[in-house]
Parts: structure tokens; C-alpha cells; sequence
């Protein structure tokens, strides 16, 4: 065989192996990749856990607001009625005593 023939098929062989060092490291790369998406996805799934627990429990405690805040207008509307009833009481008991006019 000639030379160039010999110098051909190195830089063929040399052309194929080098082709295949590098679809190896793109392969890695594409693995390490997919293995950090899901890493991440992981966390993405956790901190989305954590934000659903943390809404339902500010939706909880909203809700605990709301009934106090309608059992503290009832107990005002009571006191208020109550006051009303004392003033209506102390205003007989002013008109009904002889010392007051």
C-alpha cells in the first residue's frame, strides 16, 4: 500500500474515534443535566408541598378570624343592648323617685 493510503485511514480512524469521545461526553453531559432537572424538580415539588400547607393554614386562620370576628360583633350588639336596657332602667328608677325631680 502507498503511503497516502496508510496517512488516509489514520486520519479516518483517528476522525471516527474522536467522534466518538465526543458522543460520549455529550451523552454525560445530557446525564448530568437530566440529573439535575431532577434535583430540581424534587425541590420545586417540596417547596410547592410547603406553599399549599402554608396557604390552607393562612385560609384556616382567616377563617377563625372571621367566626371571632362575628362572635365579638354579637357580644358587642349584646353589651349595647344591655347598656340600653341599664340607661332605660336607671331613667325609670329616676322618674319613679321623689328625690330626683
Amino acid at each position: 500500500m502507498d503511503a497516502w493510503v496508510w496517512i488516509l485511514l489514520i486520519v479516518v480512524v483517528v476522525a471516527v474515534v474522536a467522534a466518538l469521545v465526543a458522543a460520549r461526553g455529550r451523552a454525560r453531559r445530557v446525564e448530568s443535566r437530566r440529573g439535575e432537572a431532577g434535583v430540581l424538580r424534587d425541590r420545586a415539588s417540596i417547596r410547592e408541598e410547603q406553599a399549599n400547607r402554608a396557604e390552607q393554614e393562612a385560609q384556616s386562620e382567616a377563617e377563625e378570624a372571621r367566626r371571632r370576628q362575628v362572635l365579638a360583633d354579637q357580644r358587642a350588639d349584646e353589651a349595647r343592648r344591655e347598656r340600653e336596657a341599664a340607661q332605660a332602667t336607671a331613667q325609670r328608677a329616676d322618674e319613679v323617685d321623689p328625690d330626683v325631680r
